[in-house]
């Protein structure tokens, strides 16, 4: 009976090896196609290309919707920052989900907000409206108060009541640079309109200077789970979501920033209710509704505009963060299943919806079932030596070797942590992720995975540090 068990834990042994260099292989693959991108951006006048904008007649006016629940800490210098924007035209639409903490308070007394006559349009049915404000000192800022239903609800509501053909959905706990918006419309408009969702960078705010909704000083945080998040989004960002638009085969614009074609989301049904996911699961329907009109819009992800958002700073946070970002991804994956492999679908079906469940979704069963193989080996010696030592470098290779790549692809490109200490720092953490961090996220998207299955509620509540709403950060 022994020699079968060895045996079968040698098989799975050099399962999880070969799936884990198959992933690196991948990976590296989505950095070859994204090299040449970031190669010819870091060459560009963006200055240049994005002054002409403000002038031009063709630039579209936008709706920046801003769903926030209980986000007093941190949304009145999120509004300062959106009212700030370099951009011909738009207006801010704060949607006030059913908050229980002084949410609203914050912005009626500063900006002057008076209450309006409450007119939507009625794309959507959306939870019960209680009032509408709009600001004396910035006519172009509203506020909608409504019940809660939740993120995908405000932003559904937040469309029936804005005003023009393009919106952005922003966290409300971020902050944009003063362009971002320039440069995440670009794309539609040198398009003619065949983009019809654009994404920028998010990154992690967490230890920054920031004084009025605006980032003074770039530098890292003091906490190591903070930290490990900017590295995280570097590789996710950077090496990831830009491999993947350049085949038009996208299927995350994050949550936190985004730009819409509203035509297009009111087509396909505007953001799902019934998922927690519902970012990713609108983009996968608005590429499902393009492949099925055999249309030839696109969706786009844009490096250089970056929003800066605020990061659990606590293991409760951050865990009830991922394991809810992955019970996401699984309903999506769920609910979008007959395009798993379907060729009508073309790089969609045949390769973005295979990555995220082979590698996104379960690649986390993978790792976790090697640490047991590796433990057991260790222990029990029923696994060859050579053979955990090859697991061990193959998830070294998986995780820390490619963070370190992105960390120095952040470098190589926009230096957006001036201090050379910074990078120093955030190599050296990149090093160590996957004896520690990656760990800790392995087994909490296993946990995502289980709560998907049985359909448990983990939303758990961030603990807002208010990083907007001092000058200097944690």
């Amino acid at each position: 009976m022994s020699g079968l068990w060895s045996t079968i834990l040698e098989a799975g042994s050099w399962t999880i090896i070969i799936y884990m260099l198959s992933a690196n292989l991948i990976y590296l693959g989505m950095f070859l196609v994204a090299g040449p991108k970031i190669n010819r951006e870091k060459k560009l006048n963006r200055l240049e290309q994005i002054e002409e904008m403000m002038i031009n007649k063709d630039t579209y006016p936008v709706s920046v919707l801003v769903p926030a629940y209980n986000e007093e800490a941190g949304v009145s210098s999120t509004v300062q920052s959106l009212l700030s924007l370099n951009y011909p035209q738009f207006e801010v639409i704060v949607i006030n989900d059913g908050s229980t903490d002084l949410t609203s308070e914050k912005l009626i007394e500063p900006f002057q907000m008076a209450p309006i006559e409450l007119a939507t349009r009625s794309y959507f049915k959306t939870g019960k409206l209680k009032k509408a404000y709009q600001s004396k000192l910035y006519p172009n800022l509203f506020l909608i108060e409504k019940e809660n239903g939740g993120k995908a609800d405000a932003l559904n509501a937040g469309i029936n009541f804005s005003h023009y053909p393009y919106f952005a959905a922003i966290d409300g706990d971020s902050v944009l640079e003063k362009d971002a918006l320039l440069k995440t419309v670009k794309p539609i408009i040198d398009s003619g309109g065949k983009v019809t969702a654009t994404g920028g960078t998010v990154r992690i705010a967490n230890g920054c200077k920031i004084n009025n909704g605006v980032i003074e000083k770039v530098q890292l945080p003091k906490r190591s789970l903070e930290i490990m998040q900017i590295i995280e989004y570097f590789r996710s960002f950077l090496i990831g979501r830009l491999g993947f638009s350049r085949a038009n085969i996208l299927l995350i614009i994050s949550g936190a920033f985004g730009v819409f074609e509203k035509s297009r989301v009111i087509k396909v049904g505007g953001y799902n209710p019934d998922t927690v996911g519902e970012d990713m699961e609108l983009i996968v329907r608005i590429h499902r509704s393009i492949k099925d009109e055999k249309s030839d819009q696109r969706i786009e992800y844009i490096q250089d505009p970056v929003c800066w958002t605020e990061a659990p700073s606590t293991i409760a946070s951050l865990r009830a963060q991922r394991i809810r970002w992955q019970r996401g991804l699984a309903e999506t994956i769920w609910i979008h299943r007959k395009m798993l492999f379907n060729p009508k679908y073309k790089g969609i079906g045949m390769f973005s919806m295979p990555y995220f469940l082979f590698i996104e979704l379960l690649s986390a069963l993978f790792e976790v079932m090697g640490y047991a193989i590796i433990i057991s080996g260790l222990l029990f010696s029923v696994v060859d030596t050579e053979i955990i030592v090859v697991m061990l470098l193959v998830m070294i290779l998986y995780g820390s070797l490619l963070s370190s790549l992105a960390v120095l692809l952040e470098e190589w490109t926009y230096h957006k942590y001036p201090e050379r200490k910074s990078i120093v720092v955030l190599f050296i953490y990149a090093l160590t992720e996957t004896f520690w961090y990656r760990i800790l996220m392995n087994f909490w998207r296993v946990q995502g995975i289980i709560v998907a299955i049985t359909k448990k509620s983990v939303w758990g509540d961030m603990e807002r540090q208010g990083v907007f709403s001092k000058e200097e950060g944690i």
